[in-house]
This record gives C-alpha cells, sequence and structure tokens, in this order.
C-alpha cells in the first residue's frame, strides 16, 4: 500500500513536472436578476480594484487530487499589483522551499529541478505552459485568481460570511477559462488565453470572498487538469493591504541556463 501511494504521489508531482514546476456561516441570499447583476458586477471589477490597492501580503494553498491521493503545496509571500509582480515561498510536499518571482509572462523559480545548482534561477516563459500558470508554479497568482472571475457563467450571492474573524461577502458560481481570458486585460489576458487548452474543462467552479471595499479577501478555484483528469483546488487569500512588497529579479548571472532535469 505504501509503495502504490508513493506511486500515486509521483504521479501528480510528475503531471505538472511535465508543465513546469518539476515538480461559516452565512447570511440571507440575494435572489433574482437584479442580485446576479449586482454580484457579477461586484466581481467583474476585482482586477481594478486590486491594482487601485497598490499591494498585499499573500497567502496560497493547491491541492491535487487523483485516485484517492491527495498532495498539498502551500506559499506565502506578497504582491505589487501595480507593477504586476510577486514573490512566494512555495513549500512542496516534501517540505522542499521554492522561492518563486512573478512578473508579466514570466515565472522564476530557484530551488526548483534536478541538475540546478543551488544559487541559480530557472525562468519560464508562461505564454509557453499549457495552463498559462494558473498551476504549474504550485499557486494561483492574486491577478490571475480575480481575472477568471470576469468569465462568470453563473454567480449567486450567498450573503455574510465570518472569515478569519472578519465580516467578508460571500459569492459561488462558475467562471469560464475562455471568456476571462477575452474579458481580462494585457499580459493577464493573455496568460488565461494561454490556458485555455490546458485542462479537460474551461468552466471553473470558485468561491469568492470580498470585503466592504469590494476587495477581493479569498478566492478558490477548482480546476480539472489535463488528460489524467487531475483535480486541482487552488486558493489565494489576501490581506495587509498597502504592506510593501520589492520583487527584486535575478541578474543574468544568476539564471540557470542548461537543461533542467
Amino acid at each position: 500500500m505504501a509503495l502504490r501511494r508513493r506511486t500515486r504521489v509521483n504521479e501528480l508531482v510528475g503531471a505538472l513536472s511535465a508543465l513546469a514546476l518539476l515538480t461559516a456561516a452565512t447570511g440571507c441570499s440575494g435572489t433574482g436578476a437584479a442580485a446576479e447583476g449586482d454580484a457579477r458586477e461586484a466581481l467583474r471589477g476585482a482586477v481594478e480594484r486590486l491594482a487601485d490597492s497598490g499591494s498585499s501580503r499573500a497567502r496560497t494553498a493547491m491541492e491535487m487530487a487523483s485516485g484517492g491521493t491527495r498532495i498539498t503545496l502551500s506559499g506565502r509571500g506578497g504582491f505589487d499589483y501595480g507593477a504586476r509582480s510577486g514573490e512566494l515561498l512555495v513549500t512542496l510536499p516534501d517540505g522542499e522551499p521554492v522561492t518563486e518571482l512573478f512578473v508579466p509572462g514570466r515565472l522564476y523559480m530557484k530551488n526548483r529541478g534536478a541538475g540546478v545548482p543551488p544559487d541559480k534561477w530557472v525562468v519560464v516563459d508562461v505564454s509557453s505552459l499549457a495552463d498559462g500558470n494558473l498551476v504549474t508554479g504550485g499557486a494561483t497568482d492574486p491577478l490571475a485568481a480575480a481575472a477568471l472571475l470576469g468569465g462568470l457563467v453563473a454567480v449567486e450571492d450567498l450573503g455574510e460570511a465570518e472569515v478569519g474573524g472578519e465580516t467578508l461577502r460571500h459569492f459561488r458560481g462558475v467562471t469560464d477559462i475562455a471568456a476571462a481570458a477575452d474579458a481580462a486585460p494585457g499580459r493577464v489576458g493573455d496568460q488565461l488565453a494561454a490556458a485555455v487548452g490546458g485542462f479537460a474543462e474551461t468552466e471553473v467552479p470558485f468561491d469568492a470572498f470580498l470585503d466592504d471595499r469590494g476587495l477581493p479577501r479569498e478566492i478558490t478555484h477548482r480546476f480539472r487538469f489535463g488528460e489524467r483528469g487531475i483535480d486541482v483546488t487552488s486558493t489565494v487569500e489576501l490581506y495587509d493591504f498597502g504592506a510593501p512588497v520589492d520583487v527584486v529579479l535575478p541578474g543574468d548571472g544568476e539564471v540557470f541556463n542548461g537543461a533542467v532535469v
């Protein structure tokens, strides 16, 4: 049984490796067309409100499940929404930490990949990834998570919910990656467009929690990934808005240019 479980875990991590990682209580619900229209408007403005907020700290969690086996990756860091950049320290299932830098169009990873010196970075063009880096890096960055809400297929306002000691507004629904790509501006739209063909289903169930300023505080998406049919649940939690975030990109001499196993 232990060997069988290790095999399933290896398959899950291997699915990401093939891309690039290498590796409540609720109040009264809104009803009717007007309520759904208000919910759609609130969610579709999430990216703009993030940009206006400047920056925040972030916690992420990604759970992958296949054949009864589950593995979880967790991350912690911060994002500068004006610069569309961020940094996360992602912890792999074996406890190994990977530093990741998110910038428009690129993902930098340190301490990732066999044969890569420990002081070197690996850089990936996210447009080359079948999932647009929605799951490859082991975390969905906040801007992409919010932009996905722009492709709403259906949404329900579930009213108020207590989350982490705060009262937030809870929305639940389904969004479509292709529609979100069409609605999202610039590099974020390109990132989502790259992801359209990478998932077994482009319609993605979600839960989103907004605060009284309309800022997204927690977003969870449930993806169905690839031909293997791996279920991926990705959550990003945002807090401490306005906290300074300084993302320093590695110099050319710090980037690994050899083959990554």
